[in-house]
């Protein structure tokens, strides 16, 4: 049950490769899309703009200077027939002439001439005299007047250069409702008549000039006359009447109605030529930018979930292979794997084989552990019981020595069971330095016996590290070794000494004037499998280099200085713990 709950704690905390593979490849291709987009929205956005507006003035420019050119052929024209001294005495004279004939042969003439400038200006299309006073104003027209259409109520435009324009309105023609602008320019005759010639522009001029197909865009177009009155509006559906004040004043503000954007340009004549723009109109081609970047976004989405798909079935299948092969190895650990031909899980597999061949060295190591263990667990039962029943028995002759007054056989016992004790003993592996230079003083008063007193301690311990702990047994070994090897004919002596270091350091030094070794003795003497070392209860220089080294590491360093026939010195350098910087 409890493997079972942590399986399931490990999916509800563990993060899906296939969840986090789509997450970062969608971050990876949408990130710099989105950067990019925040980055250059702005500019782009004033680009589009600028190139909309600069392409609306541009052309409502071209548009203001048809017009312009518009009202100046009507005025070069009327000029023609209102100040040229030929044809404005013969309307002069017409006007006066009783004759009939005369006054026939003398229209006719003034007829032929004005459709002489209506054949060489494309730009004109109907052309009379006017008369206001007469009963029939209209002469000399060149086509045939609608005399339903009163000059008086056409919407006024501008005046310029001496004539009136008017427009846009219906044309006078009679046969047609086009829109087109007209002038009318009183003649200057000698006897003050008061006689006007009318013009109009060609009947298709005007929505030429005016043609919403140039701007790519869908566009109103709104006239200001001079006196700055809405004289025409293009959008009637748009536009009525009541809005002509508020346009004015969105003109003047330079600000938005009814969802339009409006463009002005203002004519040397005097009128206003206006533009209005529905504002998603006038967006649209940001809005298809816009458009065309949420497309590019989606299809890099789509694009990075169809690159994470791919991604994630080239993963899964030597993933799940793998998976197998872990799986696979805890029924058959000795069978080969079977390689994905995908160069890194294979190197996975590769070293998940050699991971399988460890494994079965450990196993196999770890049996034969197990063997050796149940074999040491016996011996460590006898050595157990040994020294128990040594005791028992010395501590019987230490008894039988005290009770027939034997005292150097009960002191001998005495120091015999008290070493014994120390060595063998069941305390902590750590002890202080007074306790092991105590346990080394019964250790050498035994020795002393033993060789009738041929030699002689030294100790030499600094007062202040007497309390510092170190393992228990170190310093027994060493002075075993003094004592064999430096044991001759002179007098000998052992000195020990303990002092701190410059690094706050520990030095411990056994040091003997005995024989002496050459290189091979002593390289002998450090070989773990020399069994000729062993005396009594020492167990060798090679237990404590291990010592050292499992209680200290690096931190410890042993030195042997020997020269035959001069003696020994072998020096230990340990860190300085106490007892509870130990792993005991």
């Amino acid at each position: 049950m409890m493997i079972k709950a942590g399986h399931v704690l490990a999916r509800l905390t563990s993060k899906s490769l296939k969840r986090s593979l789509v997450i970062y490849l969608l971050i990876a291709c949408l990130m710099p899309m989105l950067l990019l987009t925040v980055i250059t929205y702005g500019s782009i956005y004033s680009i589009l703009e600028n190139k909309i507006k600069n392409g609306i003035y541009s052309t409502l420019k071209q548009e203001r200077i048809g017009l312009e050119n518009v009202l100046n052929n009507l005025d070069f024209a009327s000029k023609q027939l209102a100040i040229d001294g030929k044809i404005v005495n013969d309307v002069q004279l017409y006007s006066t002439q009783g004759d009939f004939y005369d006054k026939a042969n003398m229209g006719a003439s003034i007829k032929d001439k004005i459709n002489m400038i209506s054949y060489t200006n494309l730009n004109l299309g109907m052309m009379f005299y006017y008369d206001p006073r007469s009963d029939q104003p209209y002469k000399f027209e060149n086509l045939q007047v609608d005399s339903s259409r009163s000059i008086t109520t056409l919407p006024h435009f501008t005046e310029y250069q001496g004539a009136v324009y008017y427009g846009p309105h219906k044309t006078m023609y009679k046969s047609s409702d086009n829109i087109v602008f007209s002038s009318l320019r009183r003649l200057e005759t000698k006897e003050n008549l008061e006689l006007y010639v009318y013009l109009e522009t060609n009947y298709n001029l005007f929505r030429k000039i005016l043609n919403n197909e140039t701007y790519g865009i869908e566009v109103s177009h709104l006239l200001i006359n001079a006196r700055g009155e809405v004289t025409y509006m293009e959008n009637e559906k748009g536009f009525t009447e009541a809005d002509s004040v508020p346009i004015l004043q969105a003109i003047d503000n330079e600000s938005e109605y009814k969802g339009y954007i409006l463009f002005h340009t203002m004519s040397e004549q005097g009128w206003q030529l206006v533009i209005a723009v529905k504002k998603t109109a006038f967006n649209n081609e940001i809005y298809a930018w816009l458009t065309k970047i949420a497309l590019l976004v989606v299809a890099t989405t789509l694009f990075a979930l169809l690159l994470a798909l791919i991604i994630w079935r080239t993963v899964y299948k030597p993933m799940k292979k793998l998976n197998k092969e872990i799986i696979y190895m805890a029924e058959n650990r000795n069978a080969p794997v079977q390689f994905t031909r995908v160069e890194e899980f294979d190197h996975l597999l590769i070293n998940f084989q050699e991971m399988k061949q460890k494994i079965n060295v450990l196993i196999a190591e770890i049996e034969e552990s197990g063997r050796e263990k149940s074999r040491l667990e016996v011996e460590k039962l006898l050595t157990q019981i040994n020294p128990h029943f040594l005791h028992n028995t010395l501590n019987t002759v230490q008894w039988l020595a005290r009770m027939n007054g034997q005292k150097e056989i009960d002191r001998l016992v005495t120091l015999l069971v008290k070493v014994l004790h120390y060595n063998l003993g069941k305390q902590s592996m750590i002890v202080t330095v007074q306790e092991e230079v105590d346990a080394l003083n019964n250790y050498i008063e035994l020795q002393r016996i033993r060789y009738d007193y041929e030699f002689d301690l030294r100790l030499q311990v600094d007062s202040d590290v007497s309390h510092v702990a170190m393992p228990r047994f170190l310093l027994q070994p060493l002075v075993e070794n003094a004592i064999y090897h430096g044991n001759g004919e002179r007098n000998n002596y052992i000195e020990v000494s303990i002092h701190k270091n410059d690094t706050d350091g520990l030095i411990l030094k056994v040091t003997d004037n005995g024989q002496g070794m050459d290189d091979a003795t002593l390289s002998k003497l450090l070989a773990e499998s020399n069994e000729n070392l062993k005396r009594g209860l020492g167990i060798g220089l090679q237990y404590v280099s291990r010592l050292i080294k499992r209680y200290y590491g690096d931190a410890s360093r042993m030195s042997i200085d020997s020269v035959v026939d001069r003696g020994t010195v072998i020096r230990i350098d340990i860190p300085i713990k106490s007892k509870e910087d130990f792993d005991d």
